[in-house]
Protein backbone atom coordinates (compact mmCIF):
# COMPACT_ATOMS: atom_id res chain seq x y z
CA UNK A 1 0.00 0.00 0.00
CA UNK A 2 1.76 3.26 -0.84
CA UNK A 3 -1.27 6.06 -0.80
CA UNK A 4 0.10 8.58 1.03
CA UNK A 5 -2.84 10.46 2.98
CA UNK A 6 -2.66 13.74 5.43
CA UNK A 7 -4.70 13.35 8.68
CA UNK A 8 -6.59 16.59 9.05
CA UNK A 9 -8.16 17.34 12.66
CA UNK A 10 -9.50 20.80 13.36
CA UNK A 11 -9.87 22.23 16.93
CA UNK A 12 -10.87 24.66 19.51
CA UNK A 13 -10.06 24.09 23.17
CA UNK A 14 -10.20 21.30 23.39
CA UNK A 15 -6.65 19.97 24.33
CA UNK A 16 -7.72 17.52 27.00
CA UNK A 17 -9.11 15.02 24.58
CA UNK A 18 -6.61 16.49 21.57
CA UNK A 19 -3.92 14.44 23.36
CA UNK A 20 -5.31 11.47 22.87
CA UNK A 21 -6.74 11.75 19.16
CA UNK A 22 -3.66 12.38 18.32
CA UNK A 23 -1.71 9.70 19.68
CA UNK A 24 -4.72 7.15 18.64
CA UNK A 25 -3.69 8.64 15.51
CA UNK A 26 0.06 8.67 15.62
CA UNK A 27 0.18 4.81 16.74
CA UNK A 28 -1.72 3.85 13.21
CA UNK A 29 -0.26 0.07 11.47
CA UNK A 30 -0.13 2.12 8.54
CA UNK A 31 3.68 3.14 7.18
CA UNK A 32 4.56 6.40 9.04
CA UNK A 33 6.13 7.59 6.17
CA UNK A 34 2.82 7.92 4.27
CA UNK A 35 1.31 10.17 6.53
CA UNK A 36 1.17 13.20 8.41
CA UNK A 37 -0.88 14.62 10.93
CA UNK A 38 -1.91 18.37 10.33
CA UNK A 39 -3.61 20.27 13.88
CA UNK A 40 -5.60 23.41 12.33
CA UNK A 41 -5.75 25.33 15.80
CA UNK A 42 -9.22 27.19 14.88
CA UNK A 43 -7.89 30.21 17.51
CA UNK A 44 -7.70 28.71 21.05
CA UNK A 45 -7.18 29.99 23.63
CA UNK A 46 -5.91 26.98 25.57
CA UNK A 47 -1.95 25.60 25.45
CA UNK A 48 -3.03 23.89 22.17
CA UNK A 49 -0.01 24.48 20.27
CA UNK A 50 1.92 23.69 22.95
CA UNK A 51 0.70 20.33 23.10
CA UNK A 52 0.71 19.93 19.25
CA UNK A 53 4.89 20.98 18.99
CA UNK A 54 5.57 18.51 22.34
CA UNK A 55 3.98 15.58 20.23
CA UNK A 56 5.87 16.57 17.34
CA UNK A 57 9.09 16.50 19.26
CA UNK A 58 8.82 12.60 19.60
CA UNK A 59 7.00 11.70 16.82
CA UNK A 60 7.95 9.41 13.97
CA UNK A 61 5.10 10.25 12.23
CA UNK A 62 5.06 14.00 10.89
CA UNK A 63 2.71 16.06 13.34
CA UNK A 64 2.20 19.85 11.67
CA UNK A 65 0.75 22.19 13.55
CA UNK A 66 -1.56 25.47 11.60
CA UNK A 67 -3.18 28.06 12.95
CA UNK A 68 -6.72 29.24 11.75
CA UNK A 69 -7.92 32.74 13.25
CA UNK A 70 -11.00 32.72 11.45
CA UNK A 71 -13.65 30.88 14.00
CA UNK A 72 -15.44 28.16 12.09
CA UNK A 73 -14.46 24.73 11.49
CA UNK A 74 -14.98 24.92 7.66
CA UNK A 75 -12.29 27.28 7.83
CA UNK A 76 -10.31 25.16 9.77
CA UNK A 77 -10.53 22.38 7.80
CA UNK A 78 -10.62 23.74 4.15
CA UNK A 79 -7.25 25.65 5.40
CA UNK A 80 -5.22 22.64 6.41
CA UNK A 81 -6.28 20.48 3.25
CA UNK A 82 -4.92 23.36 1.09
CA UNK A 83 -1.82 22.82 2.88
CA UNK A 84 -1.46 19.17 2.27
CA UNK A 85 -0.15 17.70 -1.11
CA UNK A 86 -0.97 14.39 -0.04
CA UNK A 87 -3.04 12.05 -2.52
CA UNK A 88 -5.73 11.70 0.42
CA UNK A 89 -7.26 13.56 3.00
CA UNK A 90 -8.49 11.95 6.29
CA UNK A 91 -10.72 14.14 8.67
CA UNK A 92 -11.70 13.66 11.90
CA UNK A 93 -12.29 15.36 15.32
CA UNK A 94 -10.20 16.40 18.41
CA UNK A 95 -12.49 13.99 20.87
CA UNK A 96 -11.82 10.73 18.62
CA UNK A 97 -9.68 7.62 19.62
CA UNK A 98 -8.90 5.59 16.63
CA UNK A 99 -8.26 2.13 16.57
CA UNK A 100 -4.83 1.17 15.34
CA UNK A 101 -5.62 -0.14 11.87
CA UNK A 102 -8.26 2.50 11.07
CA UNK A 103 -6.47 4.00 8.72
CA UNK A 104 -4.91 1.09 6.78
CA UNK A 105 -8.61 -0.25 6.41
CA UNK A 106 -10.73 2.84 5.14
CA UNK A 107 -7.71 3.21 2.82
CA UNK A 108 -8.08 -0.40 1.20
CA UNK A 109 -11.34 0.95 0.44
CA UNK A 110 -10.31 3.01 -2.51
CA UNK A 111 -8.68 -0.01 -4.73
CA UNK A 112 -12.36 -1.67 -4.77
CA UNK A 113 -13.81 0.61 -6.85
CA UNK A 114 -11.91 3.23 -9.63
CA UNK A 115 -15.06 5.71 -9.00
CA UNK A 116 -15.30 6.05 -5.22
CA UNK A 117 -14.25 9.32 -3.86
CA UNK A 118 -15.66 9.47 -0.20
CA UNK A 119 -15.33 6.15 2.27
CA UNK A 120 -16.36 6.20 6.06
CA UNK A 121 -16.75 3.36 8.68
CA UNK A 122 -17.72 2.68 12.21
CA UNK A 123 -17.84 5.39 14.91
CA UNK A 124 -18.98 3.91 18.23
CA UNK A 125 -19.20 5.48 21.50
CA UNK A 126 -16.86 6.01 24.38
CA UNK A 127 -18.70 6.83 26.92
CA UNK A 128 -17.44 8.70 30.33
CA UNK A 129 -20.51 7.88 32.08
CA UNK A 130 -22.70 5.55 32.25
CA UNK A 131 -25.42 6.86 29.43
CA UNK A 132 -29.02 7.43 30.75
CA UNK A 133 -31.49 4.28 29.14
CA UNK A 134 -33.75 6.85 27.40
CA UNK A 135 -30.25 8.37 25.70
CA UNK A 136 -29.24 5.06 24.51
CA UNK A 137 -32.92 4.11 23.23
CA UNK A 138 -33.78 7.52 21.11
CA UNK A 139 -30.14 9.14 20.46
CA UNK A 140 -27.54 6.55 20.14
CA UNK A 141 -27.14 7.77 16.32
CA UNK A 142 -26.01 10.38 14.06
CA UNK A 143 -27.56 13.10 16.75
CA UNK A 144 -23.95 11.80 18.82
CA UNK A 145 -22.50 11.89 15.42
CA UNK A 146 -22.34 7.57 15.58
CA UNK A 147 -22.01 5.06 12.75
CA UNK A 148 -22.78 1.36 12.92
CA UNK A 149 -24.09 0.02 10.37
CA UNK A 150 -25.03 -3.75 10.06
CA UNK A 151 -23.35 -4.26 6.51
CA UNK A 152 -19.37 -5.02 6.62
CA UNK A 153 -19.05 -2.87 3.05
CA UNK A 154 -21.42 -0.58 1.12
CA UNK A 155 -20.54 1.15 -1.73
CA UNK A 156 -23.30 3.36 -3.98
CA UNK A 157 -23.99 6.77 -5.17
CA UNK A 158 -26.18 8.12 -2.29
CA UNK A 159 -25.54 9.77 0.24
CA UNK A 160 -26.09 7.52 3.61
CA UNK A 161 -24.57 9.57 6.35
CA UNK A 162 -21.32 10.12 6.48
CA UNK A 163 -19.49 12.43 9.41
CA UNK A 164 -16.79 14.53 9.28
CA UNK A 165 -15.50 12.79 12.17
CA UNK A 166 -14.57 9.67 10.35
CA UNK A 167 -14.20 10.56 6.42
CA UNK A 168 -11.74 9.87 3.92
CA UNK A 169 -11.63 10.84 0.17
CA UNK A 170 -9.34 12.09 -2.50
CA UNK A 171 -8.10 15.20 -2.15
CA UNK A 172 -8.28 16.23 -6.16
CA UNK A 173 -11.96 15.70 -5.61
CA UNK A 174 -12.36 17.69 -2.67
CA UNK A 175 -11.10 20.14 -4.45
CA UNK A 176 -12.91 19.91 -7.41
CA UNK A 177 -16.39 20.54 -5.39
CA UNK A 178 -15.48 23.59 -3.55
CA UNK A 179 -14.53 22.24 -0.30
CA UNK A 180 -16.27 22.11 3.33
CA UNK A 181 -20.08 24.48 3.35
CA UNK A 182 -19.74 26.71 6.29
CA UNK A 183 -21.25 24.85 9.89
CA UNK A 184 -19.48 25.78 13.19
CA UNK A 185 -19.03 29.46 13.60
CA UNK A 186 -18.60 30.93 16.56
CA UNK A 187 -20.95 28.11 18.44
CA UNK A 188 -22.87 28.55 16.20
CA UNK A 189 -24.11 26.40 13.23
CA UNK A 190 -24.70 28.46 10.30
CA UNK A 191 -24.65 26.09 7.45
CA UNK A 192 -24.61 22.24 6.04
CA UNK A 193 -21.17 21.33 6.54
CA UNK A 194 -20.00 17.77 5.18
CA UNK A 195 -23.25 17.26 4.19
CA UNK A 196 -23.27 19.89 1.89
CA UNK A 197 -19.53 18.36 0.68
CA UNK A 198 -21.23 15.40 -0.05
CA UNK A 199 -24.09 16.18 -2.14
CA UNK A 200 -21.59 18.49 -4.46
CA UNK A 201 -19.34 14.97 -4.46
CA UNK A 202 -22.62 13.17 -5.03
CA UNK A 203 -23.39 15.34 -7.89
CA UNK A 204 -20.10 14.98 -9.65
CA UNK A 205 -21.17 11.27 -10.05
CA UNK A 206 -18.58 9.78 -7.50
CA UNK A 207 -19.47 6.67 -5.19
CA UNK A 208 -19.56 6.71 -1.53
CA UNK A 209 -17.91 3.70 0.52
CA UNK A 210 -18.91 2.50 4.01
CA UNK A 211 -16.42 -0.38 5.57
CA UNK A 212 -16.90 -1.61 9.27
CA UNK A 213 -13.28 -2.75 9.28
CA UNK A 214 -12.05 1.10 10.18
CA UNK A 215 -13.36 2.13 13.46
CA UNK A 216 -13.15 5.32 15.16
CA UNK A 217 -14.53 6.02 18.76
CA UNK A 218 -16.21 9.08 19.71
CA UNK A 219 -15.11 10.53 23.31
CA UNK A 220 -19.29 11.21 24.56
CA UNK A 221 -19.09 13.55 28.05
CA UNK A 222 -21.13 14.11 30.86
CA UNK A 223 -22.21 17.45 28.64
CA UNK A 224 -23.53 15.64 25.79
CA UNK A 225 -25.89 13.61 27.71
CA UNK A 226 -28.68 16.21 28.65
CA UNK A 227 -31.71 17.20 27.18
CA UNK A 228 -29.88 20.95 27.00
CA UNK A 229 -27.02 19.48 24.91
CA UNK A 230 -29.59 17.27 22.62
CA UNK A 231 -32.23 20.35 22.34
CA UNK A 232 -29.12 22.08 20.57
CA UNK A 233 -27.79 19.41 18.51
CA UNK A 234 -31.14 19.44 16.75
CA UNK A 235 -31.72 22.90 16.47
CA UNK A 236 -28.17 22.87 14.58
CA UNK A 237 -30.01 20.34 12.38
CA UNK A 238 -32.81 22.47 11.58
CA UNK A 239 -30.53 24.92 10.53
CA UNK A 240 -28.48 22.34 8.45
CA UNK A 241 -31.78 20.83 6.73
CA UNK A 242 -32.45 24.35 5.68
CA UNK A 243 -29.49 25.17 4.28
CA UNK A 244 -29.37 21.70 2.31
CA UNK A 245 -33.08 22.21 1.47
CA UNK A 246 -32.90 25.66 -0.19
CA UNK A 247 -29.71 24.81 -2.55
CA UNK A 248 -31.55 21.74 -3.54
CA UNK A 249 -34.67 23.93 -4.26
CA UNK A 250 -34.27 27.62 -4.15
CA UNK A 251 -37.81 28.73 -3.16
CA UNK A 252 -39.04 32.08 -3.86
CA UNK A 253 -39.76 34.09 -1.18
CA UNK A 254 -43.58 33.06 -1.41
CA UNK A 255 -42.94 29.33 -1.47
CA UNK A 256 -40.97 29.85 1.64
CA UNK A 257 -43.81 31.42 3.36
CA UNK A 258 -46.06 28.20 2.25
CA UNK A 259 -43.31 25.81 3.85
CA UNK A 260 -43.32 27.54 7.08
CA UNK A 261 -47.08 27.51 7.83
CA UNK A 262 -47.88 24.42 5.94
CA UNK A 263 -45.31 22.16 7.30
CA UNK A 264 -43.09 23.29 9.72
CA UNK A 265 -45.62 25.07 12.21
CA UNK A 266 -48.00 22.00 12.42
CA UNK A 267 -44.87 20.43 13.08
CA UNK A 268 -43.95 22.25 15.77
CA UNK A 269 -46.77 22.81 17.52
CA UNK A 270 -47.15 19.17 17.13
CA UNK A 271 -43.93 18.01 18.44
CA UNK A 272 -44.65 20.63 21.83
CA UNK A 273 -48.11 18.78 22.31
CA UNK A 274 -46.69 15.90 22.40
CA UNK A 275 -43.73 16.68 24.30
CA UNK A 276 -45.57 18.08 27.00
CA UNK A 277 -48.41 15.38 27.08
CA UNK A 278 -45.60 12.56 27.37
CA UNK A 279 -44.05 14.48 30.03
CA UNK A 280 -47.26 14.05 32.33
CA UNK A 281 -47.71 10.49 31.24
CA UNK A 282 -43.77 9.76 32.85
CA UNK A 283 -43.02 8.98 29.38
CA UNK A 284 -39.51 9.24 28.02
CA UNK A 285 -40.27 9.88 24.57
CA UNK A 286 -41.08 13.95 25.81
CA UNK A 287 -37.22 14.19 25.17
CA UNK A 288 -37.47 12.98 22.21
CA UNK A 289 -40.38 15.25 20.92
CA UNK A 290 -38.63 18.04 22.98
CA UNK A 291 -35.84 17.90 20.67
CA UNK A 292 -37.83 17.76 17.73
CA UNK A 293 -39.39 20.89 18.69
CA UNK A 294 -36.17 23.05 18.57
CA UNK A 295 -35.63 21.41 15.49
CA UNK A 296 -38.80 23.10 13.78
CA UNK A 297 -38.37 26.31 15.73
CA UNK A 298 -35.05 27.00 14.53
CA UNK A 299 -35.89 25.50 10.51
CA UNK A 300 -38.60 28.03 10.91
CA UNK A 301 -35.77 30.29 11.94
CA UNK A 302 -33.20 30.02 9.23
CA UNK A 303 -36.40 30.00 6.92
CA UNK A 304 -37.13 33.83 7.56
CA UNK A 305 -33.86 34.59 7.40
CA UNK A 306 -33.65 33.53 3.51
CA UNK A 307 -37.20 35.36 3.24
CA UNK A 308 -35.86 38.75 5.10
CA UNK A 309 -32.19 39.10 3.96
CA UNK A 310 -31.26 38.69 0.73
CA UNK A 311 -27.45 38.61 0.93
CA UNK A 312 -28.02 35.45 3.19
CA UNK A 313 -29.67 34.02 0.11
CA UNK A 314 -26.54 34.53 -2.22
CA UNK A 315 -24.15 33.57 0.88
CA UNK A 316 -26.38 29.93 1.06
CA UNK A 317 -25.93 29.46 -3.04
CA UNK A 318 -22.20 29.73 -2.99
CA UNK A 319 -20.53 27.41 -4.88
CA UNK A 320 -17.28 27.13 -2.42
CA UNK A 321 -16.71 28.58 0.92
CA UNK A 322 -13.04 28.85 0.88
CA UNK A 323 -13.00 31.99 1.29
CA UNK A 324 -15.73 35.13 2.17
Amino acid sequence: MSKRISVIIPTYNRVGTLGITIKSLIEQTYPDNLYEIIIADNNSSDNTKELVESIAKDSAVPVKYLFEKRPGAHFARNTAAQMSDSEYLYFTDDDMIADPDMLENILKVFDLDYNIAVTGGKVLPKWEFDPPEWLLKYFQDGTLSLINKPEKLIITNHDFGIYSCHQAMLRSVFFECGGFNPDIEKDKLIGNGETGLNIKILKKGYNFAYTADSVTRHIIPRSRMTQKYLNNRFSNQGICDGFTNFRKSEYSKKNLFRLIFNSHLPLLLKSFSDSFLNQIKGNSLWRLKRANFHYHYNRIKFDMKLISNDEWRKFVLRNEYFNY
